[in-house]
């Protein structure tokens, strides 16, 4: 039963709905019985997607969904729906395409999307401020305008339902193959040559981009494609974006010179980074840089599994309310310990708001390291979202897996094959699920899943981590495939609680469920149903090339295997 007078946020068990769960605003789950209650009382939904450790999720919750005074107009006008974006990515990847559609422009979080009675968005945005401010209109502008456009206009919005549909559906040409590294071409050309990733600000580290030029580089050993991944590893492990007293990476730098954080660490980035870094220690094996992937790995051992023995999610960037305090230090602070400017970019003004982040000039003594962490040991730590998601303990246990050929000695294969057993025990024996309810599953849990199996199949040489890899990857076949498109669908064919069905082709935080799947059925042999894969994703990388870094190395993969390249009497092996 629908109590639209309430916020119903205590009851759900996402750290990030329980943030809001006292904000006066009336919020509501997602959910088909929202969606018929919307519909019922034909009343608009706002609908606002973040994240536990969103920086800017947090202050538009203090600005406006903890002000009376908004939260009345919220009340008054709209059913307000809350979602974790970790908990239904399929939600955010419809409504952030949505927002593309309607803004031409790249989205983000917070995600404010404005819905008609039926669940279709008509309009949205991303932070809105409490006043009008950096030309932006304050939302209780915002809010009254939408809800004035929608008494007017109601018709004509909720018949706007096909157009919409229409243009998110990807499109898509007859491609049967293509030459895959002109492709790749138009990225080399974009990334910065001196201080590596894409140029400007902000500075993502965007994995997925840099696992295809090693593989790239691996495939054909051309220097262009391993000069840009040298390039990115050195300024992660030495700049701002690494933690060098505990190890780990933060989402990504607000400057374009991977100094200035945005200090939230996410299991995501964390996992990929130990990936890459292991991959390039393969080629290019520094003391320093295993270093770093120790420091890392032991950083997520320490502070990222949570009470059920998985990895949570992230750390909030803030704690006490101010962004980067349990990281950032004064020069006051530091400037006593012995020989710090030899290893750090120390100056009593700072680098950022009159506070040192931490830049290496070289790797420092552990001694300076136990100081730093001492003065950092009295302050709060951020938040942390303890939430299990299967696709990213499934992602770490690959990058354990990798990092065991760099550091066999530290048994990380041994730590990812107990992760799995957990896993085995909890998803694989009862239900694949991908968070906290059991009714939801997307193709990414399958994807990762499989693909940590086969890793563990290619390290182990146990022939039961095969088996289990192919009946999951029929499974996944079953559930999510469509066979008039030749691609999976994020959500479950059967789901019904979205106007519309996501097909998701393009890498996002982590690499694209579809092409992660077309590296799973080649891996089990699964060739026929791997190459209708392959030839739909050619189709699309026509048209969206720049999103789908993933795919480019996945159909080459398939290429590779198929023509009977890097093959022999024993099999097919390519370093994926």
């Amino acid at each position: 039963m629908i109590n639209i007078n309430e916020n119903v946020l205590s009851k759900d068990l996402s750290p990030y709905l329980k943030q809001h769960k006292d904000n006066p605003v009336n919020w509501q789950i997602w959910s088909k019985e929202t969606l018929e209650f919307s519909k019922q009382i034909k009343k608009p939904i706002l609908l606002s997607i973040g994240y536990a450790s969103c920086h800017w999720c947090h202050v538009m919750a203090h600005e406006s969904f903890e002000d009376e005074e908004t939260a009345k107009i919220m009340n008054q006008f709209f059913v307000n729906i809350k979602v974790d974006r970790e908990e239904r990515p399929d939600l955010d990847f419809i409504f952030q395409s949505s927002f593309q559609l309607f803004n031409q422009t790249g989205g983000g979080w917070p995600l404010t999307m404005f819905l008609d009675e039926n669940g279709v968005p008509f309009m949205g945005g991303t932070y809105f401020p409490k006043e009008t401010k950096h030309g932006l209109p304050s939302f209780k502008e915002v809010l009254q305008k939408v809800s004035d456009a929608y008494k007017s206009q109601r018709e004509k919005i909720i018949n706007q339902k096909d157009l919409i549909i229409k243009n998110l559906d990807l499109k898509k040409n007859s491609v049967l193959n293509q030459d895959l590294e002109p492709i790749l071409e138009i990225s080399l050309n974009h990334l910065d040559p001196v201080i590596g990733g894409y140029k400007g600000a902000p500075k993502f580290p965007t994995f997925n981009l840099f696992e295809t030029l090693l593989y790239f580089y691996n495939t054909t050993n051309d220097k262009k494609y391993l000069t840009p991944v040298e390039l990115i590893i050195k300024q992660l492990c030495s700049k701002g974006i690494y933690d060098h007293v505990e190890g780990g990476i933060a989402r990504y730098t607000v400057d374009e010179d991977w100094t200035i954080p945005h200090f939230e660490k996410m299991l995501y980035d964390n996992a990929q980074f130990i990936s890459l870094l292991s991959k390039y220690c393969k080629i290019n094996p520094d003391i320093y840089f295993a270093e770093k992937l120790e420091q890392t790995i032991e950083f997520l051992k320490k502070n990222f599994l949570n009470k059920e023995g998985f990895l949570g999610s992230a750390y909030d960037a803030d704690s006490d309310g101010e962004e980067g305090k349990y990281y950032i230090y004064s020069f006051s602070e530091i400037q006593d310990i012995e020989n710090i400017g030899k290893f750090f970019e120390i100056k009593p003004e700072g680098n950022w708001e009159n506070k040192i982040i931490l830049v290496e000039k070289k790797k420092p003594p552990e001694e300076i390291l136990k100081k730093l962490l001492h003065i950092r040991s009295k302050r709060n730590k951020p938040f942390f979202d303890d939430k299990t998601q299967l696709d990213l303990n499934c992602l770490m246990i690959s990058a354990l897996i990798a990092a065991n050929e760099i550091l066999p000695k530290k048994g990380y294969l041994r730590l990812a094959e107990e992760f799995f057993l957990k896993i085995e025990k909890k998803y694989i024996k009862n239900t694949i699920h991908h968070s906290y309810s059991k009714e939801i599953v997307f193709i990414e849990d399958y994807a990762f899943l499989i693909n940590a199996i086969n890793d563990l199949s290619d390290t182990t040489m146990n022939f039961k981590y095969k088996t289990l890899a192919k009946k999951l990857s029929q499974v996944a076949m079953d559930k999510f495939f469509l066979k008039d498109k030749n691609i999976f669908q994020k959500n479950p064919k059967n789901n019904n609680d979205t106007f519309f069905k996501p097909i998701d082709i393009g890498d996002n935080t982590i690499p694209n469920g579809n092409a992660i799947m077309l590296i799973n059925l080649v891996k089990c042999g699964m060739m026929d149903e791997a190459k209708k894969l392959s030839i739909s994703l050619n189709g699309y990388m026509n048209i969206y090339k720049n999103h789908m870094m993933t795919a480019i190395r996945a159909v080459d993969f398939f290429n590779k295997i198929n023509s009977g390249k890097n093959c022999n009497e024993q099999g097919c092996k390519i370093d994926d």
